[in-house]
């Protein structure tokens, strides 16, 4: 297993690879000393075990290291690094995914500085990515390498003499690969991108998933191709589906595949259940129930089946799953993140979460008994005392159930409360550990935090009940849920209430303190604030409005933040990062200047070099100055008495 953890010394996350006895025998060991090793995978056979290692230049490269420990060896040196790997099925190979920039651009030029490079000509509407930037001058493609001779003596970088004779050989010549890694191939080109890619079992195709269709750049369509390893082209294995396939795992000879229907426009996203899918002579036969579960994570399993990840109320829950259809829940005793089977036992091994704990290494049983294996957070909660939350469900004034949690300091208050409004829409909060949460709550305040209408994990018709209607029954389940909250949990003062949220959570934020004016002090994050603005500026802007709010104008106004400031009364600070592509800096801004021309008291905190996801794993630095700015706005709007 990897573990990663923020470091303020390095201004990064920093982790290494574990080795954690599952049979009770021993204890966790620290297998390697990078500075932030991840992605562990065990080799077939089991000698060996693959990782990602960041390079001098902070790209993640290929590795691997035996399994009993020792040197590592680089087996990559991509120019933009490695994303995902698997192993070959006789543990000799290794397929990759790259991003391959275009000849000129990220420094394959040398002397060519990003500013100083070719204007880029675009003619399609996906091209950008949050957290990546342009797409299609560096696309995503499979690589195979082969493993050598781990007992041979490494190689060395030429110096001196030698390394001149080899300069002075090279020139006019196109430059030789390096002679430090393996050579690697290239499978893949063009302009496509492939993911999630592994071998058959026979471990004679690679299969991955990619959009090669005609139409790709209008949809979210995807499907799973099959690339013979003993040359060929890609073949089309779910021609004419609307999914958006991906993530494929064989177990036993059976494809399963993660999935969601997009219907016939390729486009119909909302409510879209993702799903587990068996994929046979061209078909993709779904395995999940698509009005009920939405599914997290997928792995193979034992005799032909696969281990689910889904998501029920916010938790992650185990299913095995069969090609037949059976499934069998293994319950736990908290959120599960991740799964694997456990070989030659009906036992799988999970990282579960719980109101305590990030996530800790257990052993899971078919009947649900649990033996907890590490330890990781025991410094966490001997540090911060976590809070455990309280389960609480109110009825909104339509009669629809809400579930949610709330967070309550130590004494017997009133305390400040701090209405949370989580993003996605499609998202979800849980009962598992939340730094957000915690942070607030050891500041002095009670923390409320529901899954209104539109969130995930309770089925198709819970998400799609805000379609169209942005700020309707989602805003009457959240005010709906805080009131139930401050009349039924002892401790909360009513009279003392602060709104933030981020993302979709931003909005919410934004359109509630545009209709409610009970508000202490607001803080908008990274926000959803103008369905218009959003085409053309954020990565998602080509589908994500015209599917939530619609396309007719006067619809899609109605159902606008930015046209709602003058009604804003509430001191509101606006927080975003400078490279957000998936809610774009100028939607902050616009809303903030809109507050401050309206006399409402506002301030506006940009982040550099940050993305959307900021809070969740932006570098550690800002992350502390996020909190600490959070914490310093709350103080004058809302201060905790005493």
């Amino acid at each position: 297993m990897a573990t990663s953890r923020p470091s303020f010394e390095a201004d990064g996350y920093v982790g290494q690879l574990w080795r954690v006895p599952l049979t009770g025998h021993g204890h966790p060991r620290r297998l390697t000393r990078g500075q932030s090793d991840s992605s562990p995978s065990f080799s077939p056979d089991g000698r060996l075990i693959g990782f990602l290692r960041p390079d001098a230049d902070g790209k993640p490269q290929l590795h691997v290291v035996e399994a009993s420990g020792g040197e590592p060896l680089k087996l990559t040196d991509q120019k933009l690094g490695v994303s995902e790997f698997a192993f070959s099925p006789d543990s000799r190979s290794l397929a990759f995914i790259a991003r391959v920039p275009d000849d000129g651009r990220y420094g394959t030029l040398e002397g060519v500085a990003a500013n100083q490079e070719d204007p880029r000509h675009i003619t399609g509407v996906k091209f950008r990515m949050n957290g990546v930037g342009y797409t299609t001058d560096k696309r995503q493609h499979v690589f195979l390498v082969h493993l050598p001779d781990l007992d041979a003596e490494p190689p060395v970088k030429p110096v001196g003499r030698v390394a001149k004779q080899l300069a002075d050989a090279a020139k006019g010549k196109e430059p030789a690969p390096s002679t430090l890694v393996p050579h690697a191939t290239q499978l893949t080109a063009g302009d496509y991108d492939a993911s999630g890619v592994t071998f058959s079992a026979d471990g004679r195709h690679l299969l991955f998933a990619s959009a090669r269709h005609a139409t790709r750049d209008r949809d979210l369509v995807t499907d799973i191709y099959e690339l013979p390893l003993a040359g060929g082209e890609p073949i089309w294995i779910t021609p004419g589906t609307p999914l958006s396939l991906g993530h494929p795992v064989v177990s036993g000879g059976t494809l399963y595949a993660l999935g969601d229907d997009v219907s016939e426009t390729g486009r119909a996203f909302v409510g879209a259940l993702t799903g587990v899918f068996t994929v046979a002579e061209g078909r993709a036969t779904r395995l999940t129930d698509a009005e009920a579960s939405s599914v997290l994570d997928l792995a193979p399993g034992e005799n032909g089946t696969a281990l689910a990840v889904v998501n029920v109320e916010g938790s992650g829950v185990v299913h095995r799953l069969r090609a037949d259809g059976g499934d069998d829940e293994l319950p736990a005793p908290g959120s599960v993140l991740e799964v694997a089977e456990i070989p030659g036992t009906p036992d799988v091994a999970v990282i579960l979460a719980d109101e305590t704990s990030e996530g800790e290494v257990v052993r899971l049983g078919p009947l649900g008994d649990a033996t907890v294996i590490t330890d990781f957070s025991r410094r966490l909660r001997e540090e911060t005392s976590p809070v455990r939350p309280q389960e609480l469900r109110s009825t909104s004034d339509d009669g629809y159930q809400v579930q949610g949690w709330v967070f309550v300091p130590e004494g017997e208050g009133p305390h400040p409360v701090l209405l949370t409004i989580h993003g996605g829409p499609a998202a979800s909060y849980g009962p598992a550990w939340f730094d957000e949460a915690q942070v607030y709550v050891s500041a002095g305040y009670a923390v409320v935090m529901c899954n209104p209408r539109g969130a995930d994990g309770y089925g198709a018709a819970h998400v799609k009940a805000i379609q169209r209607n942005f700020g309707d029954r989602d805003m009457a389940d959240i005010l709906g849920f805080l009131d139930h909250a401050v009349v039924s949990v002892p401790g909360l003062d009513g009279s003392r209430v602060g709104i933030m949220g981020g993302s979709y959570g931003g909005y919410m934020t934004a359109w509630i303190i545009a209709h409610d004016h009970r508000w202490a002090g607001a803080i908008v994050e990274r926000g959803f604030l103008d369905p218009w603005g959003f085409v053309g500026a954020s990565d998602i802007g080509w589908f994500f409005p015209q599917e939530y709010n619609g396309t007719d104008k006067a619809a899609i106004d109605a159902q606008s933040p930015m046209l709602l400031t003058d009604r804003v009364t509430t001191p509101t600070l606006v927080l975003h990062s400078e490279q957000d592509l998936r809610c774009p800096l100028s939607q902050a801004l616009q809303y903030y200047t809109q507050l401050k021309l309206g006399g409402v008291e506002s301030e506006l905190l940009v982040f550099p070099g940050e993305t959307h996801e900021l809070s969740r794993s932006g570098t550690p630095w800002h992350r502390r100055q996020r909190f600490e700015a959070i914490l310093d706005w709350w103080k004058r709007y809302l201060p905790v008495e005493g």
